[in-house]
């Protein structure tokens, strides 16, 4: 699965090298924990308004 290099990161400098969203600095951790915990897709875009919807579906790609 490439397409994941299009919308997550993985830079020493930025994150301290953790995969985050590209132009953010939000973690996919805490994306996927956030959907773990219960939490819906609305309810993850509206806390991190800077995502979009194919973040969040890249994310749980690149998580599992």
């Amino acid at each position: 699965m490439e397409d994941w290099k299009e919308r997550i990161s993985i830079a020493p400098k930025v994150c301290h090298c953790k995969p985050c969203i590209k132009g953010t600095r939000i973690i996919v951790w805490i994306i996927v924990c956030c959907l773990a915990n219960g939490d819906s897709v609305e309810e993850v875009l509206a806390a991190y308004p800077s995502l979009t919807r194919e973040d969040v579906q890249t994310v749980l790609a690149y998580a599992a």
